[in-house]
């Protein structure tokens, strides 16, 4: 196969496929979003508009675009778990090293969570604790524990186990004031142990954290699917029955997602089981899309961009936290910024997304990635 990015060489041991789309799916968080929300703000247009509403969250059930950026990034870190601790058992690396690194990791994220949401501002009483980074961290940890110790289908096994567990929790155990079963912001389960266990404040509704608690439960579980994802693609089966065998299975979780959706609602900020599946189903088709095109067809050029991004995924997340971009930006564009008329504020958010981009190809060229 002709690899048309040999001049620009990717980390040993990864599928490009993966971490272009890795890299798909930070772009949207690392500055895609605000170019087409200013795009629409400019242009108006149905098709704008369509664009501008599929990145917003839903605000309570449902299912949008935007909905699936970060449980596709757990599904990843989920499919990276066979090609690197698996592997490493394999070659004959002892399971304690691997426990301290995934120890060490698991501190590390949550740490750079922490730095994410405000620690270093030193306002301990205003500090998130939940956050993106944290359950990454956690479902990384978890889920790696049990790729470690378990076959193929014993990790089958544990993600349809917690998911039957997360609905049976939420279906049986009352919630004071409210009783058992209610899937409403105010009287779920999971907002009620949020309220109860974690200081506000909280994200992205009121009444709990949508990084909360209990909900974690069912993110190992997506994090749990995506290694199973990574197991097929480590199998001795020929690359067209990898990627027809990944759309098969994303059709069947988007069915089935769909379809206990009925009973138990497609809701996000609680993750709950049906949201699992239905963003699984939707992860498998994209992995599966990336990997014809990329790894078995061989057409790689066109994803360079976003391999770029994806090799360094958890730095541009923290550094866009803690810098302004947008400031470094003007330094360079000052200069004709302003001669696009209404359509400036569309060019500087792609400017300031580029300004991103540039530093991580610096990085990328240098191979320097942050690995935490």
């Amino acid at each position: 196969m002709k690899d048309a990015t040999k001049s620009e060489p990717v980390p040993s041991n990864r599928l490009v496929s993966i971490d272009a789309l890795r890299g798909f799916d930070m772009f949207w968080i690392a500055g895609g979003e605000e170019i087409f929300h200013s795009l629409d703000r400019v242009a108006g247009s149905p098709l704008t508009h369509l664009f501008h509403s599929q990145l917003q969250h839903v605000a309570w059930e449902g299912f949008r675009f935007y909905d699936l950026i970060f449980p596709l990034f757990l599904f990843i870190v989920g499919m990276v778990l066979p090609f690197s601790l698996t592997r490493r058992l394999e070659r004959g690396e002892s399971r304690g090293a691997l426990y301290r690194h995934l120890a060490v990791r698991l501190g590390l994220l949550f740490l750079l969570g922490l730095v994410h949401n405000g620690l270093l501002d030193f306002n301990l009483h205003e500090l998130r604790i939940p956050g993106v980074l944290q359950r990454i961290a956690i479902c990384y940890f978890v889920a790696g524990l049990v790729v470690m110790n378990s076959s193929v289908r014993g990790q089958v096994i544990t993600a349809g186990a917690i998911l039957f567990s997360y609905w049976a929790i939420l279906a049986l155990i009352p919630v004071p004031g409210f009783g058992a079963g209610v899937i409403t912001p105010e009287g779920n389960l999971a907002g009620f142990l949020d309220r109860t266990l974690i200081p506000q404040p909280f994200c992205c509704y009121q009444f709990g954290d949508n990084e909360g608690i209990l909900s974690t439960l069912p993110a190992v579980a997506t994090t749990l699917l995506g290694a199973m994802a990574g197991h097929w693609l480590r199998s001795g089966q020929s690359p067209q029955r990898k990627a027809g065998g990944l759309a098969l299975a994303g059709l069947a979780c988007l069915v089935l997602g769909n379809l206990w959706g009925l009973g138990f609602p497609i809701i996000k900020n609680i993750w709950t089981s049906s949201y699992v599946l239905v963003a699984a189903g939707w992860s498998l088709l994209l992995v599966a899309l990336f990997y014809w095109i990329i790894d078995v067809r061989g057409w790689r050029r066109w994803a360079f961009f976003f391999t770029v991004i994806g090799t360094n995924p958890i730095l541009i997340y923290v550094l866009r936290s803690q810098f302004d971009l947008a400031h470094v930006t003007r330094v360079f564009v000052r200069g004709f910024i302003n001669n696009f008329g209404a359509y400036t504020p569309v060019v500087m958010d792609f400017c300031v997304m580029m300004t991103g981009w540039l530093l991580l190809y610096f990085l990328y060229r240098k191979k320097i990635f942050l690995k935490v």
